[in-house]
């Protein structure tokens, strides 16, 4: 059984910084791409970010360009946002995604499983 377990959300001053951790357990997924969605309330699930299987290519939403990293942790079954000089707006519930190509999209419905969700709030 596939399971995405994400952590590292909260409360953060604008200007600040967040690492959001996703876990994925079920191992045949581990070769895929993963990817960052957020939803603010009153609005759509929103692409953030993407990295491929390997672990080489990412891809980012240009409101986030510069500020925020996606990496995968060593063992690939560990993906990370790094979120830095958050905004007020990056104010939403976080998901993490994993889909069934190597490479990934920004298309939420290709992404095959999803996590609970995580809660980050930026006060300004």
């Amino acid at each position: 059984q596939v399971q995405l377990v994400e952590s590292g959300g909260g409360l953060v001053q604008a200007g600040g910084s967040l690492r959001l951790s996703c876990a994925l357990s079920g191992r045949t997924f581990i070769t895929y791409a993963m990817g960052w969605f957020r939803q603010a309330p009153g609005k759509e699930r929103e692409f953030v970010a993407r990295v491929s299987g390997s672990g080489s290519n990412t891809q980012y939403v240009d409101s986030v360009k510069g500020r925020f990293t996606i990496s995968r942790g060593n063992a690939k079954n560990t993906v990370f946002l790094q979120m830095n000089s958050l905004k007020a707006e990056d104010t939403a519930v976080y998901y993490c995604a994993v889909t069934t190509s190597y490479s990934g999209s920004v298309d939420p419905s290709s992404y095959r499983y999803w996590g609970q969700g995580t809660q980050v709030t930026v006060s300004s």
